[in-house]
């Protein structure tokens, strides 16, 4: 896969974006065996908790024809979402750059606007910055916006939700098999869980690469187990055949009014939304050969083996339906090997979940609906490898909580479906909206696609809203907390990145430049700029004076005050000053800066980042530098980082390309490259702390105006301004601190 962006395109102001994966023959079926331990993990290790979520281990075992008819649910369910729905049809639903998920197809309703990548090394230019409005793609009302951001980033809650709830089931129920064999330890399943789960997030640190090299022959191993065992089981009941007759769930369902056992049936479909989600990983092809041609049957061989020996036995297994129907003994060694590759499926399981919600946070700090955090890249190959120690840490926290909280497998079933089938609308809701607006098909094809999954995940959803008082509360209140979060942040961040925007300067308007021994001007005449006075410049028997004025116009007025036409001396050093917002200009932080300390470095770099829609870039193409000809040594530089990569400025790449601009030939320029490179020896990042403060609405008019103003000013002075302190710009650096000069600003958002 060719990710890179090229330099021609990045000058021309438009980004390349990173074509889907492409693989063939062998490559394809070596990507599509490492899609097992990735992607298919979570759904293959359902059949260890799914039947005993509808059967309690406590209760009868039930008659023949409910189990055909629960299992008939399964198989349907199984094949008309996982691999209709997802496999074949929202896999063709993944952005030009091959990406998949709730965030893909919210950008593709509402692309982010074409930045002036070019304009943002312009800093003598005048735009004033305004307010993007974000139109939709085709005709869609930019109104929905908002409504669709808040449905996403619910969504993508309850996913980071399933992050801490994957490990707490899988495992639990996983460590639960040991009763089956040993009934006197069913006292220490919680605290067996804990013993498990908690090195598993200790060794997070060590990385995705080394974690992951036996993920996806643990996973293969563990279905061939599940095919291999389902099909001994199968010959204690040869009828169970008769579940792949459909009108058996829906005779179930209609005979014993228990539509709250959907919510057990939904947890075998738990993982089919990584499918979609994990698409950039991979391409379309791999994912649907994987599951379509070994992971599916072998679920499906599982299920109907597990339900021949419970119509065969039924009491002697309902304790433990899935470890009490192995084949052979309970202490025998098939019994003691599915055992153990059960724990591996389930760490496998967890830890593809826990590297997702990884991926996840990584993109909302991106998009600015989570604040900068600290993310450590974990592999010099892999750039997608990431470990993001404070979400580690709070998932760790989390999983325990929730396993000694609800202490067996049975209550956190309860809380993991509703996460599931919500985040399955949620994909349908923008499916069926891209169909019409992205990919312009006809409306009733759209109508059509709703109706029929939109249904099938409504009956799901509305079962597990029946698991709300006895578990999924704690789900629903996680995702709502988390979504409030990320929305306000969303909101405020871009109030803060408006109001950098509108407090750009042109440089040429407040710095002005004067020769040596200039002193005396014609009448009236305003004084010389910064590129007139450059041109007059010859040699180096012309010296340069700068200085500060507020406006260029009162310059030559006797009555400015001092300070505001102050002499500005050029000191040997580097300053890096950072532009969070994309336009034209200097940044606020500049004009603060040369008031409180009334000098100019040697080397002034006003350095843009843009993130751009590919995992990397090539070291060679990843700054690109303008000089500055107004005043010497200023330069305009674009930071290329792809999204996947840390934010770690190079000042010797930056420094090369600068003096590949100074013409190393000349003589004159010889000496400014070694008076660029004198100075470059002291570094310091600048970077804006803003002291924020509430605009007032002071439009008359409307009794809900004062609260309002006063609910505004809460949340902006009294919640955001103490977040943007626990959480700088600067935290996701990897560059010392005593590097970063932070210049102080009131900005009113």
């Amino acid at each position: 896969m060719d990710s890179r962006v090229t330099a021609d395109t990045l000058e021309k102001g438009m980004v390349q974006t990173r074509r889907p994966h492409t693989a063939r023959g062998f490559g394809l079926l070596a990507l599509s065996f490492t899609t097992l331990g990735v992607i298919h993990s979570s759904v293959a290790t359902s059949p260890l908790y799914v039947l005993n979520s509808i059967w309690s281990p406590n209760g009868p075992a039930p008659p023949p024809e409910d189990v055909i008819g629960v299992l008939s649910a399964i198989i349907w369910s199984m094949t008309l979402l996982p691999l209709v729905k997802y496999a074949f049809i929202c896999l063709h639903f993944g952005t030009g750059e091959g990406e998949g998920g709730s965030f893909a197809l919210f950008q593709g309703l509402f692309p982010p606007p074409r930045e002036d990548i070019d304009g943002d090394r312009v800093l003598t230019g005048d735009s004033a910055y305004k307010t993007r409005s974000v139109s939709g793609s085709g005709h869609i009302s930019n109104r929905f916006r908002w409504p669709l951001l808040a449905w996403c980033l619910f969504a993508t809650g309850l996913t980071m939700a399933d992050g801490i709830l994957t490990p707490a089931v899988s495992v639990t129920s996983a460590a639960a098999g040991i009763a089956v064999s040993k009934p006197s330890t069913a006292g220490s399943v919680t605290g067996i869980s804990l013993a498990l789960l908690t090195p598993f997030f200790l060794i997070q640190p060590l990385g995705t690469e080394r974690l992951g090299i036996a993920l996806s022959p643990v996973l293969f191993i563990w279905l061939l187990l599940l095919g291999v065992t389902g099909i001994v089981n199968i010959t204690a009941h040869p009828a169970i055949f008769r579940a792949f007759d459909p009108s058996r769930a829906v005779m179930f369902f209609v005979r014993t009014k228990r539509f709250t056992d959907l919510a057990g049936v939904l947890l075998a479909l738990t993982g089919c939304e990584a499918m979609f989600a994990s698409l950039g990983q991979f391409n379309m092809l791999s994912i649907q050969l994987s599951f379509s041609a070994f992971v599916f049957p072998n679920l499906i061989l599982a299920y109907l083996g597990q339900g021949a020996r419970m119509i065969r036995d039924g009491e002697a297994v309902i304790n433990n339906i899935f470890y009490a129907t192995i084949p052979g003994s309970s202490n025998g060694p098939l019994f003691w090997i599915v055992y153990i590759f059960g724990i591996l499926a389930t760490l496998t399981a967890s830890q593809a979940m826990v590297t997702s919600t990884f991926s996840l946070v990584q993109q909302l700090v991106n998009m600015k609906s989570l604040p900068p955090i600290r993310i450590k890249h974990t592999s010099e190959k892999i750039q997608g490898q990431v470990f993001i120690p404070i979400v580690n840490w709070i998932l760790m926290i989390a999983v325990i909580v929730f396993v000694v909280a609800f202490k067996n497998s049975e209550n956190l079933t309860n809380a993991y479906g509703f996460a599931v089938a919500t985040v399955m609308f949620s994909t349908t809701t923008l499916l069926a909206v891209q169909m019409v607006y992205v990919k312009r098909l006809p409306v009733f094809v759209a109508v059509g696609f709703f109706v029929i999954f939109g249904f099938l995940d409504g009956l799901f959803w509305t079962a597990s809203l029946e698991k709300i008082p006895h578990g999924a509360w704690a789900t629903l209140m996680l995702a709502l907390v988390m979504m409030v979060f990320m929305l306000f942040w969303t909101w405020a961040k871009r109030l803060e990145d408006r109001f950098d925007g509108t407090n750009r300067r042109n440089l040429r308007h407040f710095i002005i430049a004067t020769e040596k021994g200039e002193v005396a001007l014609p009448a009236g005449a305003p004084p010389p700029l910064a590129s007139e006075a450059d041109e007059l410049t010859v040699g180096d028997s012309v010296q340069q004076y700068y200085y500060y004025a507020r406006d260029r116009t009162a310059y030559d007025s006797a009555a400015e005050k001092d300070e505001d036409k102050r002499e500005l001396v050029r000191i040997p050093t580097c300053a890096i000053f950072h532009k969070f917002a994309s336009g034209k200009g200097v940044p606020h932080s500049f004009v603060g800066f040369i008031r409180q300390w009334p000098a100019l470095p040697q080397v002034v770099i006003f350095l843009s980042v843009c993130v751009l829609p590919a995992p990397r870039v090539p070291p060679h193409e990843r700054y690109d530098v303008n000089k500055v000809r107004s005043v010497k040594g200023f330069y305009g530089v674009t930071y290329y980082i792809g999204f996947r990569e840390d934010f770690e400025v190079n000042i010797e790449e930056i420094i090369a390309k600068i003096c590949s601009l100074e013409n190393p030939g000349d003589q004159n320029s010889s000496e400014t490259i070694n008076e660029i490179r004198r100075a470059v020896l002291q570094t310091t990042h600048i970077v804006p702390h803003y002291h924020v403060l509430s605009k007032v609405d002071v439009r008359e008019g409307g009794p809900m105006r004062v609260p309002l103003n006063w609910i505004r000013k809460f949340l902006i002075e009294s919640i955001y301004r103490r977040l943007i302190i626990s959480f700088p710009e600067t935290a996701k650096w990897n560059g010392p601190a005593d590097e970063i000069i932070r210049v102080g600003i009131t900005a009113k958002i």
